[in-house]
């Protein structure tokens, strides 16, 4: 049975993805950072449901030591893994000219450098010695064409798309793939600070007129990790409704 981390697994897209594989026969390591109560509920729930060995397993992506000790653990209830899926990420809106010097770095640390933390050691401790792996990245359409009011965070979400298609590139032969998903607006907790005029506004300038929903994310993800993507890397996949194109 083969074995996946999800990163941010407590989140309205990350849940949805450890459901997902779960029914697909996944083992499931389950990461949060502040809500344990619902990974480890979540867990339980994967566990009778789908009757796979689920675990919920603690750390900030964007601290080393907490990301080392993490794995520690995986290792320890596991004892591999095949896929890791960066999905951990921050947001926030706010004027360029008022970012502070730390909600920059937190944003960077967080984006970016949580999946620098995690692959790294996905590759070092499983992947390479396997010679197989897959590593799926979430990042954002605001990664691709930029948003107002969010450059620190589309900043971030661009460097996900760039480490991807160039680790694609040097763990290829090692027989490892590495992808990436751009979502759109998806529902999830995140939109919670937009209004119902905003949430409209966003829906009439998507062609589909629908908004995404967690699911729409995690089907796309099973996908690109399973054999059916046997022949596909380095890409980068938008899940948006056609709101970027």
């Amino acid at each position: 049975m083969k074995t996946v981390l999800i990163t941010g697994a407590s989140g309205g897209i990350g849940s949805a993805i450890a459901v997902a594989f779960a029914q697909n026969g996944y083992d499931v390591a389950l990461n949060y950072n502040k809500n344990e109560a619902k990974a480890k509920k979540l867990a339980g729930i994967l566990r009778e449901t789908y009757g796979v060995n689920a675990a919920a397993v603690g750390a900030d992506v964007s601290d080393r030591t907490a990301v080392n000790s993490m794995f520690d653990e995986i290792d320890r209830l596991f004892g591999n893994l095949d896929v890791l899926i960066n999905n951990a990420g921050i947001a926030q809106q706010k004027l360029f000219t008022d970012i502070s010097s730390d909600e920059w770095c937190s944003m960077l640390n967080t984006n970016l450098g949580g999946v620098f933390n995690c692959t790294q050691e996905a590759l070092k401790r499983y992947m390479l010695k396997n010679h197989s792996g897959v590593i799926l990245n979430i990042s954002s359409m605001w990664g691709q064409v930029g948003a107002s009011c969010e450059v620190h965070y589309s900043t971030a979400k661009a460097g996900v798309i760039g480490l991807t298609k160039a680790l694609a590139k040097e763990v290829g032969l090692s027989g490892i793939r590495v992808n990436c998903i751009c979502p759109g607006v998806i529902m999830t907790d995140m939109m919670k600070e937009f209004d119902e005029n905003a949430v409209a506004e966003l829906k009439k300038e998507t062609p589909l007129n629908l908004l995404g929903a967690p699911e729409d994310i995690a089907d796309s993800a099973v996908f690109l990790c399973s054999e059916k993507a046997k022949f596909i890397t380095g890409q980068i996949l938008g899940v948006n409704g056609g709101f970027v194109i």
